[in-house]
Formats: C-alpha cells, structure tokens, sequence
C-alpha cells in the first residue's frame, strides 16, 4: 500500500471514531439525563422537604403523598401515568380536543347531537385512554427494571451498606422510571419515614404487582427478621419466573389481539374506501336521522365487541 492510501486508510479510521464518539457521547447524555430527571428537581428545591413536596405534587399528591382529586380513580391513573400533573394545561388541552372533534363531526355531519358526542369522546375519554395508555407502558417498564433494581439493592446490601443506602443507590444508578419512584423512596427515609412506610407508599404510587410484592417482602422482614439480602435475591428470582410467564401468555394471546385489530379496523377501512369510490353512497342520505342512529349504533356495538375482546384475550399473571 502506498502513502496515500494509507493517508485515506486513517483518514477514514480517524473519522469513524470520531462519529462512534459522537455517537457515544449522545447516548451517554441522554441515558444521564433519564437517570438525573428527579434530580433536575433536586436542584431547584432548597430542601428534602421541599423535594419530596414538589415531587408528590407533580404526581397528582398532596405533602403527606395522599390523593388530592376526589375522583380517585382519576387520581390513580394521574400518579400511575408519572406525567407531570399540570391541571390547567391538560383542561386546556381537553377542551381544545373537544372543540376540534365537535367542530370537524358538525361540518361533516350537520348533526348536533353527534357533534356533542364526538366532543365528549375528544374532551374526555381520549384524554382517559392517554393516561391509561402511559400507566401501562410505565407498569410494564417498572416491572422489566424491577428485578435489576433488587439485585443493585442486594449487591449494595451483601457490601455491607445500610438499607436507606442500597436504595438510594436504586435512585442514582437506574433509569426513570424506578429510578426517580425508588429516588423519592429514598428522599422519604432520609426526611424520617422508616423503611416500610416509604415502601409502601412506593407501592401505592405504581399499583404494580412486582412492586406490591417486593413491599410485602420488606414488611415481612421488618415484622420476622431474617437476612433481607437473601429475602430479595428470591423476590428478585420470582419477578423474573412471572415476567417469563407473561411473555408465554403474551405470545398464545398474540392470535385473539391480531383478530381483534382486522375485526376494529376492517369496517373503517371499507367506509373510507366507498366514501372514496362511491361518495354518493352514503352522501346523499346522511343527513337522515336513521342513517346517523345506524351508524352510532354500529361504532357502539363495535365497542361492546371490543370490550368482549379484550376481555377474553386479557389475561392476568
């Protein structure tokens, strides 16, 4: 090889590093910033006290972590969700969805009575979808990290550190979202609340099996003795034979949800494709009541189907 393909040989190497560096140096910044999200708050309070208050009020709680809302169902949703509780912005974005969807079903329809419900539908139930949507992505993700979580507490525990310790190690070392619930859980003890309480109010936040299982492990402790280090490393192994088992049932469901999503979207994709082909076929008689009544009864007793679906398919481990 001569010099100058030499010269190009590690010219090229040069800037193929330089861009597995960039590359790098990114996804390290964006794995740091997931892990410091409760810590961006940290800084901004003067304060544990201050923290934990802040954090409980981004979650839809009050200073002592109870439940603000009176429909607690909601409230439930909002603290699973982890998004931050912003009242007047997520009212403004209801009513701003409700508006579009009352306004676009009335200039198609020139029907009221469909224009408040398509608003109702917009304003309120996909706002209700949204959050459930997040609560469950967040469950599942809090479940997949859980089992690490434990082993980080156990490794930190046979290390010799005190219990307040290995969880706030959780805290520090682990991506949202168990990081920042573990990283609260840790504020809680450190302002004066003992082990179990913080636990368990870690649990009340998610609602999430894995997590209410590994509280009942803490408090079983607390009450029996016994090593919790081993304790954890069993809580640990259980989380991941459940997880293995979700994933089974998961896989033998997969036929039922396909079926159902071509059963959803079969009769929508043939309606848009005779509005398309044939606009006249249902444009010239859709200003007829019956024909609206039809049609809203057909979408309602698509949700009744739907509802079934899911309930047969929707196994619980």
């Amino acid at each position: 090889m001569d010099v100058s393909g030499l010269i190009y040989v590690l010219a090229f190497a040069s800037a193929f590093m330089a861009m597995q560096s960039v590359l790098g140096f990114g996804k390290t910044a964006l794995a740091k910033t997931r892990i410091n999200q409760r810590l961006k708050v940290k800084e901004s309070q003067a304060s544990v006290a201050d923290l934990i208050v802040e954090l409980r009020r981004q979650r839809g709680l009050d200073k002592d972590g109870n439940q603000t809302m009176a429909i607690r169902w909601f409230n439930t949703l909002v603290t699973r969700s982890g998004l931050a509780f912003n009242p007047s912005l997520w009212a403004a974005i209801s009513a701003g969805l409700a508006i579009v969807a009352a306004g676009v079903s009335f200039w198609f329809l020139r029907s009221f009575l469909i224009s408040a419900g398509a608003a109702v539908a917009a304003g309120v139930l996909l706002p209700v979808l949204f959050l459930n949507m997040k609560a469950g992505a967040r469950e599942k993700l809090l479940g997949a990290q859980l089992p690490d979580a434990l082993e980080v507490i156990v490794r930190s525990l046979e290390a010799g550190h005190p219990v307040p310790t290995a969880v706030a190690l959780v805290g520090k070392e682990m991506p949202d979202p168990i990081g920042s619930e573990f990283g609260l859980a840790a504020d809680e003890i450190s302002y004066g609340s003992s082990l179990e309480e913080a636990i368990k109010k870690l649990a009340e936040r998610t609602r999430q099996p894995d997590v209410e299982l590994f509280a009942a492990t803490v408090r079983l402790q607390a009450k029996t003795g016994g090593n919790l280090a081993s304790l954890l490393k069993v809580n640990a192994a259980t989380v991941r034979a459940r997880q293995k088992m979700r994933l089974k049932v998961k896989a033998a469901s997969s036929e039922g949800r396909a079926s159902a999503m071509i059963l959803t979207s079969a009769p929508f994709i043939v309606l848009i494709a005779m509005h398309l082909l044939t606009p006249h076929f249902y444009g010239d008689v859709i200003d007829q009541k019956i024909i609206q009544y039809g049609l809203g009864g057909c979408v309602l007793w698509m949700a009744v189907g739907n509802l079934m679906m899911r309930k047969m398919i929707n196994f619980k481990v």
